[in-house]
C-alpha cells in the first residue's frame, strides 16, 4: 500500500475529475488525507470486513468526508466498503434531485432514504425555538435503521475538529459536564459504531476543500439558519479566541487527548477518598501521552 499518492501515477477517482492543481490545493489534499489517517489510526476504527454508512448531508462537511474516505480506499489505504446515504427529512425546498444526480455522475455506491422529520420537528419545536436537538435525534434513528438493513457495522459522520470544541463548550457552559462528541463511540444497543474520522480537521479546511471541488453545497435551512442559538454563540466565541490568539482552537482540542481525572473534581473517575500521604498516586494520564515531556 501507498503512503503518499499522486495524480501522475495513474487513474483518479470521479470525486476528483477537475481538481485544482496548485500547490496550495494539492497540500491541502495530502493533509486532509493525512489527518484522516492519523484519526482512524488512532481511535482503531478499522474492523476486518467493515461495511461503512456514510452520512452524506450535502454540506461541506459531508462531502469532505465522502471524498478523503474514497480517496483512502480508491489508493487501497482504506479495507471497508463504503455506502453514502443521504436522508431526505422532507423539508420544503429540498433539492431532491442534486445528491442522487451527483453521485450517480460520480460512481459512489449510495442509498437516498426519505423519511419526513420536518414535519415532526416544526409540530413539536414552538416557533423560534431550538430544532436541532430533535431533528438530530430523529435522523440519527433514521440511519440507525437504515445502517441494519445494509449490514454495516458504522456509521460515519462528517463533525470535524471545531464541531467536537463547540460541543465540548456547550456541555461546559449548559449541560454542566465535561463531555463532546468522541470519535469514535458505540451506540447504546452495542452493534454499530459510530465514527468521525474528520476529528483532527479544522472546519476552514473543509471549506477549501469543498469549494475548491465546486461540490453541490446544500445549506440547511431547517436549524442552521435560526438565530441566537447558543452553538452559533460559542462558535463566535471560539472565532474570536482564534483571532486574538492564532492556533488556539488546536490547543484546546489537544486538551481534549490530555485528560487528567485527578487533576478535575470528579470522584466517581478519581478515587480522592483513596488517596494516603506516603503513597504516590497511580499515574492517571492515559497511555498515549505516557513518558512524554
Amino acid at each position: 500500500m501507498r503512503d503518499e499518492f499522486d495524480d501522475d501515477i495513474g487513474e483518479i477517482h470521479p470525486l476528483f475529475q477537475g481538481a485544482p492543481q496548485t500547490t496550495e490545493f494539492k497540500k491541502l489534499r495530502k493533509r486532509l488525507v493525512r489527518e484522516v489517517r492519523s484519526a482512524i489510526d488512532t481511535y482503531g476504527m478499522i474492523e476486518k470486513g467493515a461495511r461503512w454508512l456514510i452520512c452524506l448531508s450535502g454540506g461541506k462537511d459531508s462531502y469532505t468526508l465522502l471524498a478523503v474516505l474514497t480517496e483512502l480506499k480508491w489508493r487501497g489505504l482504506l479495507p471497508v466498503d463504503l455506502l453514502a446515504c443521504n436522508l431526505d427529512q422532507g423539508q420544503p425546498g429540498f433539492p431532491a434531485t442534486v445528491l442522487p444526480e451527483f453521485l450517480t455522475r460520480m460512481g459512489v455506491e449510495h442509498r437516498i432514504e426519505y423519511q419526513d422529520t420536518y414535519s415532526v420537528v416544526t409540530s413539536k419545536i414552538k416557533p423560534g425555538g431550538t430544532m436541532c436537538s430533535l431533528c438530530s435525534r430523529l435522523r440519527r434513528g433514521a440511519l440507525y435503521r437504515v445502517a441494519r438493513e445494509e449490514g454495516c457495522s458504522a456509521i460515519v459522520l462528517g463533525h470535524h475538529r471545531d464541531d467536537i470544541l463547540e460541543t465540548f463548550f456547550m456541555n461546559l457552559f449548559h449541560g454542566g459536564r465535561l463531555a463532546t462528541m468522541p470519535p469514535k463511540l458505540l451506540n447504546e444497543e452495542g452493534d454499530l459504531f459510530l465514527y468521525r474520522p474528520l476529528a483532527f480537521v479544522p472546519e476552514a479546511d473543509c471549506d477549501k476543500f469543498a469549494r475548491a471541488m465546486n461540490y453541490p453545497i446544500i445549506p440547511c435551512d431547517l436549524c442552521g439558519s435560526q438565530e441566537g442559538l447558543q452553538r452559533a454563540q460559542v462558535k463566535k466565541l471560539l472565532d474570536d479566541w482564534e483571532v486574538r490568539t492564532p492556533g488556539r482552537r488546536q490547543v484546546m482540542f489537544r486538551s481534549l487527548m490530555n485528560v487528567r481525572p485527578s487533576h478535575l473534581a470528579d470522584p466517581g473517575i478519581f478515587d480522592f477518598l483513596g488517596l494516603m500521604r506516603g503513597v504516590a498516586p497511580e499515574a492517571d494520564q492515559p497511555p498515549l501521552l505516557r513518558g512524554e515531556t
